[in-house]
């Protein structure tokens, strides 16, 4: 069933070893949706390539890229920070208003 928040979808590569990136990035992004109360969807392609990339979506608009990772070290501090900028700049978006009664939360959360 699709969150009335969206669901957070991480998409990776399911031949490249991604190991502690792709663990911080997960983290983050859990502790992100528990914040939106939304779900979360990691989406694994059979090809190989570096990026872990993040998007946010929804309902059936398009999906919306919220954080990008080509092989930097970042911790899951850094991450979700990342996560919750871009989350509180899609709280003023029109279509997301369900975003904008989370705003409080969004920022507080840490």
């Amino acid at each position: 069933m699709e969150s009335p928040s969206g669901k957070l979808l991480v998409y990776t590569s399911s031949f490249t070893s991604h190991g502690k990136r792709l663990t911080h990035v997960s983290s983050a992004v859990e502790k992100m949706a528990k914040v939106l109360k939304a779900n979360v969807e990691v989406v694994t392609f059979r090809k190989k390539f570096m990026p872990i990339y993040v998007y946010y979506k929804n309902g059936d608009e398009e999906p919306i890229p919220i954080y990008y990772n080509n092989g930097e070290k970042s911790e899951t501090r850094e991450i979700y920070v990342t996560l919750r900028n871009m989350m509180f700049v899609l709280s003023f978006h029109p279509k997301h208003a369900m975003l904008r009664h989370l705003r409080k939360e969004i920022m507080q959360f840490s």
